[in-house]
Parts: C-alpha cells; sequence; structure tokens
C-alpha cells in the first residue's frame, strides 16, 4: 500500500487563538516525496526553512506520494482539499505519465481537473513541468511538454517548464537509479521553483 508522506512543519505559532497559519500543500510524486533522501533535506524542507527566514507566516505540507501519476492525483485532490484547506499548492506531477507512456490527452484531463477542482477551493496554483527522454519519440515527447504550456495558458497558473533544470542527466545530483534527485541536487530544485511561489505567496498578500 502507497503511504502519504505528510510533512509539517509549522514555524511559527498562529497570530490569534484558534486561528491557523496559512498552507502551502505540495501535491506531487518522488520528485517532491524525498524519494531516497533524509526528507528533512528535500526542496519541501527547504522551502518551509526559506519561508521562515523571509517571515511568511505559512506552514508546508508534502502530500506527495512516490510513483504518483495524474490520475492518482486527481482522484485525491477533493480529500487534500478537504484536509488541508490550502492557500496554495504546488503542482508537480506528470513525470510518471510520461515515463509510462500515458496518452497526453489524458495528463491534460487530470491536470485540469486538479487546477479547477483546488481553485474553486479559494487555492492558488502553480505547476512545475517536466520533460521526459528523448527515447520516447518526438511525436509523444512534444505533445506530453505542450501539456505544461497549455493547461497553465488556459487556466491562467504560474508554470515553470522544466523543475528538473540543471539537474537531470547531471550524475553528480542523481541517486544510482538516475532518476531521482540526490541530496545535493535539493537547493537547485528549490530555486527552480522559488520564482513562481514567491510571485503566488506576494500576490496573495
Amino acid at each position: 500500500m502507497r503511504r502519504i508522506l505528510i510533512l509539517i512543519v509549522l514555524f511559527v505559532a498562529a497570530g490569534a487563538e484558534g486561528t491557523q497559519p496559512p498552507t502551502v500543500l505540495v501535491f506531487g510524486d518522488s520528485l517532491s516525496a524525498g524519494y531516497g533522501i533524509d526528507v528533512d533535506n528535500s526542496w519541501t524542507a527547504l522551502l518551509q526553512d526559506r519561508l521562515q527566514e523571509l517571515g511568511y507566516e505559512h506552514r508546508v505540507i508534502n502530500a506527495s506520494i512516490s510513483g504518483e501519476t495524474t490520475e492518482g492525483g486527481a482522484a485525491r485532490i477533493d480529500a487534500a482539499l478537504k484536509n488541508f484547506a490550502p492557500d496554495l499548492i504546488i503542482l508537480e506531477l506528470g513525470g510518471n505519465d510520461g515515463l509510462r507512456g500515458f496518452p497526453p490527452n489524458r495528463m491534460r484531463g487530470n491536470l485540469e481537473k486538479i487546477i479547477q477542482r483546488s481553485k474553486a477551493s479559494g487555492a492558488a496554483v502553480v505547476l512545475l513541468g517536466i520533460r521526459i527522454p528523448t527515447n520516447y519519440g518526438p511525436r509523444y515527447t512534444a505533445a506530453f511538454e505542450a501539456v505544461y504550456r497549455e493547461v497553465a495558458a488556459e487556466l491562467d497558473v504560474e508554470w515553470i517548464e522544466f523543475f528538473m533544470e540543471g539537474v537531470a542527466l547531471n550524475d553528480e545530483l542523481l541517486q544510482d537509479d538516475r532518476i531521482h534527485p540526490n541530496t545535493q541536487a535539493q537547493p537547485i530544485l528549490l530555486e527552480n521553483a522559488w520564482p513562481i511561489i514567491s510571485t503566488a505567496l506576494d500576490d496573495a498578500l
């Protein structure tokens, strides 16, 4: 049975009795779940540290699951929204869809469902794009990568093209499987995602 790895770090007490700090929900797969490394060194934990250092009154909840697909994410987004009531969702899914050769249109529909449900709940959403190896063929690769761009434009969400920029294909930053980022890669992943995260946080102020 898959287990949801929940990283909840509260760094500031609520400003008034009975209130809770705003929540950032990381909703992804193994790239965000801390697969193969100490979760305290994951980019999501580093995100919590950065928010604290910069004075943001946010907690980070990591609801990422290793091996997760967009279909799995679409199936559990309603429960995540109910359980955590996030103010911002960092959506990092799709890599496993691509590695398994799932149809891009199906992936698109799942991402759209997740984003639409999230925005309907009042949460802002940012999207972390992923690329897949070129050996999947130029037609499939192009169609896969276009999903992120088109979904972001259609649903008006901030996004980055490639979450693994500067990490993928660099053996010094990958675990032995040459897929998952190691501990040294985690600060780079945070830097890749930070521009759109900070923009979304500031827009909410």
